[in-house]
């Protein structure tokens, strides 16, 4: 009877060994990953898709109303309710509708949580923990699970239950107050630049945690928040009023400490140089023809520049408004300074450079036939980090995800769908 007990869980262990193979995404760095996301929007999206490019098999929870920014939009993709902006983030998952409210459901995300290494989730403090799916909760199923929340404002503190999004940690982290013009009002930045940051360090806490969990077998809960994040991006504007007491300003495209550092307008539109030495001043100077300035004593440094930023902003100006883009682009082709045009996206696309590294990716999908998205823009020299699944349509791997990776069988999985537990 021992032996035959003995062979029956070396049969057992092989299936689930082999199961869990035959559903791995079998390329990337990370192929033998399984995270359950429980996010929407951007921030927690953006993290679990950048653990996607690099091979995790992402398992994306939605509600039967499905992912918000499904709803983003127009535009739509053809023939679909999901808007451009839910494809932004979202490629290099499986998308499953569960109803975690209904104790059916909330069994759903047992299992789903027993055999995922992590979970991504972004909902409001607590939320999760009403619901019996939280991190007490599901630290008892799996206590290797890394689970990592992203949340307006951290699990503590007076603001810890308010909603958070994007441009309201901008707003209250300060970022808002030092973007645009010096004149102007406050503006925002032109994509949800404090979401994506917040989900990179989601991203690397969680690898963090990976690591960590392989030197000890722990799991562990992770805290990610906008604000924090946020203030800690406003790097030198921080520290410079934490020590001196001097408040950030707004510098439209300049730079409070280094000039010149800016836009200029040319001939048809815009170029951004920056010089950040003096022999890249030099330079500048020579390309401009105006190698005088070079000596000139208020301009002999960076400091003198900063204090004559007027000046010199204006002597460069009337330069840079005598050629086109297209000229200064070649003319400054060999400087040794950084500079580049303001692009439109139609110019970022049909850049030579951005067409020679092949950064853009074309991906089959079921409504569009194919569609466009940005690849990751990280190379990795071994183990893959690629753009090789569409965003998923709602419900799409519903079934597949209940058979192939939880091993459900049939009839379970006719009952989880007649009863709306899961669609």
């Amino acid at each position: 009877m021992e032996k035959l007990r003995k062979f029956c869980v070396c049969v057992l262990r092989t299936q689930y060994t082999y199961s869990k193979h035959e559903y791995s995404t079998k390329s990337g760095l990370l192929k033998d990953i399984n995270v359950l996301d429980l996010s929407r929007v951007i921030a927690g999206p953006f993290c679990s898709m950048t653990l996607g490019d690099l091979g995790a098999n992402i398992i994306k929870v939605e509600s039967l109303d499905g992912d918000e920014a499904r709803k983003w939009g127009p535009p739509f993709i053809k023939d679909s309710k999901d808007s451009f902006y839910f494809l932004s983030v979202n490629r290099n998952k499986k998308s499953i509708c569960i109803d975690f409210k209904s104790q059916e459901g909330k069994k759903v995300i047992y299992d789903l949580a027993r055999k995922c290494d992590v979970l991504v989730e972004n909902f409001v403090p607590g939320k999760l923990d009403q619901l019996e799916i939280g991190y007490d909760k599901l630290k008892v199923i799996n206590p290797k699970l890394i689970y990592c929340a992203i949340t307006g404002f951290g699990p503590t503190g007076p603001y810890a239950k308010k909603p958070g999004y994007d441009v309201i940690a901008a707003a209250m982290g300060g970022l808002l107050n030092t973007t645009g013009e010096p004149d102007g009002d406050p503006c925002k930045a032109g994509v949800a630049i404090t979401d994506i940051t917040t989900g990179l360090h989601a991203f690397g806490a969680i690898m963090t945690a990976l690591y960590y969990r392989e030197k000890t077998g722990k799991g562990q809960r992770i805290d990610c928040n906008l604000l924090s994040t946020q203030i800690s991006s406003m790097i030198n504007i921080a520290t410079i009023y934490l020590n001196c007491g001097i408040e950030g300003q707004r510098w439209g495209t300049a730079h409070a400490n280094l000039v010149p550092y800016q836009a200029f307008k040319s001939k048809d539109g815009y170029m951004v140089i920056g010089t950040g030495s003096n022999p890249q001043f030099a330079d500048l100077c020579r390309i401009l023809g105006k190698e005088e300035l070079i000596t000139d004593e208020r301009f002999k440094d960076n400091s003198k520049r900063v204090e004559n930023r007027k000046e010199i902003i204006r002597i460069i100006s009337e330069v840079i408004q005598t050629k086109t883009n297209k000229e200064w682009s070649e003319i400054f082709k060999n400087a040794s300074f950084p500079c580049g045009p303001i692009n439109k996206m139609k110019d970022v696309f049909e850049d030579e450079h951005v067409k020679a590294i092949e950064l853009v990716k074309e991906l089959p999908h079921p409504d569009a036939g194919t569609v466009k998205v940005v690849g990751p823009p990280t190379v990795y020299g071994l183990g893959g980090n690629n753009a090789r699944l569409a965003p998923p349509r709602l419900g799409q791997h519903t079934r597949d995800i209940l058979a192939n990776f939880l091993g459900y069988h049939d009839k379970k999985i006719e009952g989880l769908l007649d009863n709306k537990v899961v669609q």
